[in-house]
């Protein structure tokens, strides 16, 4: 299945956040190398503040097991270019919590990729229905540059709270910040208002530094 061919996208279209401005191509931006998958060695965990207060994990080919879904979601970069309407097909974070539940009195999780990235995000901004981890993009599988195996898609937020090679999902009691959070990103990360950087928020909007 390709890529489906693509309108012209107006600048003043109401799907893009202020500040944004359309992006056709998909550009590559991490931070470090790309990682080397390797299929026999490689696990998908839940831990933290679990129900069962125990740690869960698969293998590649039981996280590819789980039920999978597709979401037509939008992807805003903090860099200011948005891509509209990819279909993101994987494992829904709502499939995952289902399958591992949270203690009663999380609040947050921390997702974690390879190398040590992490991301921190709001209970409520993980099980939305549109956060899933996503294993292609309109029909084709992610590439490498592009986070395969497996990448967070969290539309609602500055797409640096996806983190891509997804290894793992902490659950927590309380806020922390992740990789870019400490180092001047907002920790809340609400495109629509534009919540880029730390010296942004406002009292409540994360933990203290």
């Amino acid at each position: 299945m390709g890529q489906p061919e693509q309108e012209p996208i107006p600048p003043s279209d109401p799907r893009l956040p202020p500040g944004q401005r359309p992006q056709r191509g998909w550009p590559a931006l991490h931070y470090g190398p790309v990682p080397r998958f390797k299929p026999l060695a490689w696990d998908f965990q839940v831990f933290g503040a679990t129900a069962s207060a125990e740690k869960h994990s698969w293998d590649f080919a039981g996280f590819n097991a789980l039920p999978r879904t597709t979401v037509r979601a939008d992807l805003h970069c903090v860099t200011k270019f948005s891509m509209l309407g990819n279909d993101w097909t994987g494992v829904s974070a709502a499939a995952v919590l289902a399958q591992v539940p949270p203690a009663p009195d999380v609040t947050h999780v921390m997702v974690w990729a390879e190398y040590g990235y992490s991301a921190n995000l709001r209970l409520a901004d993980f099980a939305d229905p549109r956060t899933v981890f996503a294993t292609h993009r309109n029909g084709e599988p992610l590439t490498a540059e592009h986070g395969f195996p497996v990448r967070l898609v969290v539309p609602q937020l500055y797409a640096w709270k996806g983190p891509k090679w997804v290894r793992a999902v902490e659950y927590m009691r309380a806020d922390r910040r992740g990789f870019w959070e400490e180092r001047g990103y907002h920790n809340l990360a609400d495109p629509w208002r534009e919540q880029r950087y730390s010296y942004q928020e406002e009292p409540g909007d994360g933990p203290l530094r």
